[in-house]
């Protein structure tokens, strides 16, 4: 008896989508106490194994899985290009919605999904999940307090070489799956939560390496509220240290190499990221003169997927508000597909 209300009072969830990041929310729904899965839903009868292993209900649609089920919570992680009809779905059936990042392939869709949630009353949430590390919420914390003095520019890189069998399924050599959608959105989420929203953006973007329709590099640069200018350099073709997934090891497939791969420049001093080194002068008007000191910021890395779903279940609950919304989430996916309307025009997009 105790047993069954102990369940009783556990968020239902539901997971769309069992592929590589679906299980990587599988393992953060077992690693959350107010968290109960209850179904699978993945167009791969294969993947059934899966549910075996975890003693839920396997089925291959969303409407199929509704019929049989009543959800508190659902979670989307299928491929961006089929996102909208179960999702869509989700929130008709009452259901609250965490989706994977990106919200959707459109902005189009993006408001689709906006409207459908305000009109059933329900909440939806998107994976940033940057925005649950300590060491992003200390990095905007000392920017928004004027730890270096008013923000100037900021400079960003992510450049790897992923692995040939990472694009053996030929939705990842598609445009919806490219490093822009499926990593840059992540570098301009984390740029907007920590220096306020993107006003204006130019960009250049190129392929060629890989015979993929798919872009292979991108070169950014952005204007941001308040006037700090940014760039950002993007690649999935480069072997290099400088990459988020290798400095911080929040991946522990990728080698870490700890290796900072922004940095944020302001009129009183300088910051390094993610190891968090503050540059500053020891007196406040010191120019290039004079010696500059280090200060070092010391940080573990969380889980962010279990605090990301630990807020899911919090906002179901009614005990907090989503961190990121499809409103905030929309506006990241607006300034990150300009990245190719800027490309495609040669035009700087206001946004």
């Amino acid at each position: 008896k105790y047993l069954l209300m102990k369940n009783v009072n556990k968020i239902k969830i539901a997971l769309i989508g069992a592929g590589t990041i679906g299980k990587r929310h599988l393992k953060a729904i077992s690693e959350v106490k107010d968290a109960e899965l209850i179904a699978i839903v993945d167009s791969e009868l294969k993947l059934n194994n899966i549910a075996l292993e975890r003693n839920v209900s396997f089925f291959q649609s969303t409407e199929e899985m509704l019929k049989n089920n009543k959800p508190d919570g659902i979670i989307v992680c299928t491929p961006t290009e089929v996102r909208l009809e179960p999702v869509i779905t989700s929130l008709k059936a009452k259901s609250h919605v965490f989706i994977e990042k990106p919200i959707a392939s459109s902005m189009i869709e993006a408001m689709e999904i906006i409207n459908t949630a305000n009109l059933v009353s329900r909440e939806v949430l998107v994976g940033h999940h940057r925005r649950y590390y300590g060491k992003i919420k200390k990095t905007r914390d000392l920017i928004k307090r004027g730890a270096i003095g008013k923000l100037v520019g900021i400079s960003g890189m992510w450049s790897v070489r992923k692995a040939d069998s990472y694009f053996d399924p030929s939705w990842r050599k598609l445009r919806s799956s490219g490093p822009v959608l499926i990593n840059l959105i992540h570098e301009i989420d984390t740029l907007r939560y920590i220096c306020g929203d993107i006003v204006s953006l130019s960009a250049k973007v190129t392929n060629g390496l890989r015979n993929h329709s798919k872009e292979e590099t991108a070169a950014v640069l952005m204007t941001f509220e308040g006037g700090a200018l940014g760039t950002f350099l993007l690649s999935d073709t480069t072997p290099s240290p400088w990459s988020w997934e290798q400095a911080t090891g929040e991946n522990l497939k990728f080698p870490q190499s700890k290796q900072n791969v922004y940095r944020f420049i302001g009129s009183k001093g300088s910051l390094e990221f993610p190891n968090l080194i503050l540059w500053k002068h020891k007196n406040g008007n010191s120019d290039w003169n004079q010696k500059i000191d280090p200060k070092f910021f010391e940080m573990d890395l969380e889980d962010a997927y279990v605090e990301q779903c630990n807020h899911f279940c919090e906002v179901i609950s009614g005990k907090e508000k989503p961190r990121i919304n499809a409103e905030d989430a929309s506006k990241t996916l607006e300034a990150t597909l300009a990245v190719f309307e800027a490309s495609e025009k040669g035009l700087e997009i206001i946004l």
